[in-house]
């Protein structure tokens, strides 16, 4: 039996499930969707119980990256933006997609630099291979502290049309504890610079 596992560069590969490990047998599978960014697929399985079923998966391409961006006074940089999926505005972190041939911090500085137009000299990792839901997606992600920042221009992508929002890093936490940001990287995000910072 195959399946397929994430791997921590950011690659999908088969490999062989121990048996001993999964209590799923998967008897089939059939891709139903494709683009650029995610496949879709539905497995036919035995269940836990013993049940036949079916099983659908959302495959990412790319790894999902956040960035909180940190000036030396203690502010964050928010962007915000229309939302398809959720048909709503939302504040949110920095973050976007890294592909299979670009290094997560490459991809990090590259989306913080598109969206906010911010550089920053020191770079740390809060969180990697973070598994963001993980019942019906494969998708993982890398968050990093950015620091020692440099300002810049922006230059979102075309499908981004994005207000930068620059707010003490403390309020930005509030505001993730309220429900005003509900952005799962964005919260994680936040929460975590919150506390590696008052640990220094």
């Amino acid at each position: 039996m195959l399946d397929r596992f994430f791997l921590g560069k950011n690659e999908v590969m088969d490999k062989p499930v121990d048996p001993d490990l999964s209590p799923w047998t998967t008897l089939s599978r059939s891709q139903v969707y494709d683009n650029p960014w995610i496949r879709v697929t539905e497995s036919q399985v035995t269940n836990p119980a013993g049940k036949d079923g079916i099983y659908g998966l959302v495959h990412f391409k790319n790894r999902a990256i956040g960035v909180i961006p940190v000036d030396a006074e203690g502010n964050t940089y928010l962007v915000g933006q229309f939302r398809y999926a959720l048909g709503s505005y939302e504040w949110e972190i920095p973050e976007g997609g890294c592909p299979k041939d670009e290094l997560p911090l490459e991809a990090a500085q590259r989306e913080l630099k598109e969206e906010t137009g911010l550089a920053a000299t020191h770079w740390e990792v809060l969180f990697d291979n973070i598994s963001l839901s993980n019942s019906v997606t494969d998708e993982r992600c890398t968050i990093y502290l950015a620091t020692g920042l440099t300002f810049g221009e922006a230059s979102p992508e075309e499908t981004e049309e994005l207000e930068v929002r620059n707010i003490p890093l403390a309020q930005a936490v509030k505001m993730a504890h309220s429900g005003e940001i509900t952005d799962a990287v964005s919260v994680l995000g936040l929460i975590a610079a919150q506390a590696n910072l008052n640990l220094r």
